[in-house]
């Protein structure tokens, strides 16, 4: 079963830019769609604008810009882009993440240009309208940008996080249970802990009094921290210390050859001499041939499809 996420429909080779064009990316068509099913959406068609059509711009509060275009700022579009937005914002439960168009004035998530009196963009970088409305309606979807997508570390983060967010609406679906919750956790332990590990430990002490708690406002409190620590950058001094927490599980069934292999694969890991899909492919050959019923449950060792090829960058 595919995955639903949201994409700004010209990255999908959809001519419906302002100039009839569109801004193809073939990472998503050619690799993330055998995963995902992608839902398509261009607020600025969707909301009544023409193709072609004049190019727009975000200019005044950067909180609360005005939508005009670009040749004549009387040609207001705001109240139509920003009616549509939060009306089609409200209806995206069905996605487990979005990716936008960078610096569009509907769909850019980060340094879009909010033009000033004089014609100069605001210090502070504001948000497209669109994307705006999503990312308050749905504040813990994953989302991110296309072009940040070609940065390897930025790609594997947000698909991560993509493939939590949809573990954890699959769950929701199976009914919620505080057994079901822990198990979760359980098994989001090391891609937790590949993050800060200091909010692993907060999720911890929340779950350990799991059962005082309203099993509603407990699953909505865990989930939101999840996707918070999820959200921080995985470096190479985190994995490195997952691996070595890997590596503590298979220290009685290993040969001494085995472990100085290993030992040496990690080293070589946390000196930037391999990728990291080294080391792992080395500890799930071990774990294939000494099985361990808690590392069979953690999803550090496979978040989302190895064919992805999300580690060999990082």
């Amino acid at each position: 079963m595919k995955i639903k996420v949201g994409i700004s429909s010209c990255l999908l080779g959809n001519e419906v830019r302002f100039d009839g064009g569109h801004k193809h990316s073939r990472l998503c068509t050619d690799s993330l769609s055998r995963y995902f099913e992608f839902v398509p959406e261009c607020p600025e068609v969707a909301s009544g604008m023409s193709i072609p059509r004049k190019p727009i711009r975000l200019i005044g509060e950067v909180q609360a810009p005005k939508v005009v275009a670009v040749h004549d700022n009387s040609v207001d579009y705001t109240d139509q882009l920003k009616t549509y937005s939060e009306h089609k914002a409200q209806q995206l439960d069905e996605l487990c993440g979005y990716v936008f168009m960078q610096k569009s004035p509907s769909c850019g998530v980060f340094r879009v240009k909010v033009y000033q009196e004089g014609g100069y963009p605001a210090a502070e970088p504001g948000r497209g309208v669109y994307a705006k409305a999503v990312m308050e309606a749905k504040p813990l979807l994953p989302v991110e940008e296309s072009g940040r997508l070609e940065d390897a570390v930025l790609r594997e983060s947000f698909i991560t996080r993509v493939y939590a967010y949809h573990n954890w609406q699959q769950l929701k679906k199976q009914g919620l249970s505080y057994q079901g919750i822990l198990e979760f956790h359980a098994s989001y332990k090391y891609c937790l802990m590949a993050r800060t590990p200091t909010h692993y430990v907060e999720l911890g002490r929340l779950l350990a009094d799991a059962g005082k708690h309203d099993i509603d406002d407990l699953a909505e409190h865990y989930f939101s921290l999840l996707m918070e620590n999820l959200s921080v950058l995985a470096t190479r001094k985190t994995h490195t210390n997952v691996l070595m927490h890997l590596q503590g599980y298979l220290k009685k069934v290993l040969s001494a050859k085995e472990k100085l292999e290993l030992g040496n694969l990690i080293e070589q890991y946390r000196t930037n001499q391999v990728p990291l899909i080294v080391p792992i492919t080395l500890l799930k050959h071990h774990f294939n041939n000494h099985p361990d019923p808690y590392i069979e449950k953690q999803a550090y060792l496979q978040p989302y499809p190895d064919d992805l090829s999300l580690r060999n960058a990082i």
